[in-house]
């Protein structure tokens, strides 16, 4: 006895005095997928229209992304003064930056000095109190009533352009008692006054607070979206199974934002490498050359000092730095999926 179900086939085979249900395997007839007609369009025949939606990019991008790299790199290998090609020097420049250039790099002493040690600390103090103190807030905003509000008053400083910070806090450093606000708060201890960005000694410091102050609300606004995509469920199981708050963060928190604060740290490590507005606006690099960093020491050396093959070099130096950084970025991008 056969019975159809749907549009499956179902025997029924009686055996000695039970019945089983047997299901024959499907013919050709059967198959769920046709073939594709032999003259349906392939991948092939769109690739015209795909590329002509990309010419008009893929025109801007080999105008100002391709052309001045490959620009910048020949430069580099020229004396370049003008800007303009004048005399072939091979590797000179690079050699003059890392061996002969102590505004550059100076490792004769410690700490060494130098622009890309300035950069160091840049990428490793700034990057870790923006994303210590932005996970600190978010996770703190997320306890209270006023979560919008503050985030609202901790993101202000993100909204001002980096010119007018620098003005801002150069007022807040001077070390006039009477304009500077640091200095006169200070006072009432009777300590200083202290000349922040005239003592080589604290001026990376006071910048680094500056742009730490201007930076961590975009840190809180990220990471407060990671932390408010962790399930709930998750959180109330976790204390249901008598886990305190500290337990929670380190255990669930942190690992689950770990993605949105690494994708956060490559995209402030960037913005490190292409430092110059804040140092242009507050200390132009001073007092000497003790706030250089590589992109500052790049215009240095290429518009006042009329070295473009100098300047060139610094700038594949800055390059061959990124690189690997983003390379680093999207593999991430690509293996797994930012909250």
């Amino acid at each position: 006895m056969r019975a159809g179900l749907g549009p499956a086939l179902i025997v029924l085979v009686q055996i000695g005095g039970e019945i089983m249900a047997v299901a024959p395997q499907a013919g050709p007839a059967a198959s769920a997928v046709p073939p594709k007609p032999a003259g349906g369009r392939g991948a092939k025949e769109s690739d015209p229209v795909a590329w002509l939606f990309l010419a008009p990019a893929l025109v801007l991008l080999a105008i100002f992304l391709v052309f001045p790299t490959l620009y910048t790199l020949a430069l580099s290998f020229n004396r370049g003064r003008a800007g303009v090609f004048t005399e072939w020097v091979g590797l000179r420049n690079y050699v003059n930056l890392l061996t002969n250039d102590p505004n550059f790099i100076d490792l004769r002493t410690f700490p060494p000095s130098g622009a890309i040690w300035n950069n160091v600390l840049w990428v490793i103090f700034y990057t870790g109190l923006v994303l210590a103190l932005g996970l600190l807030i978010a996770v703190m905003a997320t306890r209270v009533r006023y979560e919008r509000l503050i985030k609202a008053i901790v993101f202000v400083p993100q909204a001002i352009a980096a010119t007018a910070l620098g003005v801002i806090w150069t007022f807040v450093y001077s070390p006039n008692q009477e304009q500077g606000l640091l200095n006169a708060l200070l006072g009432v201890f009777g300590i200083g006054p202290i000349s922040w960005l005239g003592n080589p000694s604290w001026v990376n410091a006071a910048l680094i607070a500056t742009a730490v102050w201007a930076g961590v609300g975009f840190a809180t606004v990220i990471l407060s979206a990671a932390i408010k995509s962790i399930s709930t469920e998750i959180l109330e199981a976790a204390r249901t199974d008598g886990a305190n708050e500290i337990q929670i963060f380190f255990r669930i928190i942190l690992p689950m934002v770990s993605l949105p604060m690494s994708v956060l740290a490559v995209t402030l490590i960037v913005g490190v490498v292409k430092l110059f507005d804040l140092i242009y606006v507050m200390t132009g690099g001073g007092p000497g050359a003790a706030s250089r960093v590589i992109a500052f020491t790049m215009y240095q050396e290429a518009f006042p000092g009329g070295q473009y093959g100098k300047g060139a070099a610094v700038a594949v130096i800055m390059l061959i730095i990124l690189i690997p950084i983003m390379i680093f970025n999207i593999r991430r991008f690509r293996s797994e999926a930012v909250t």
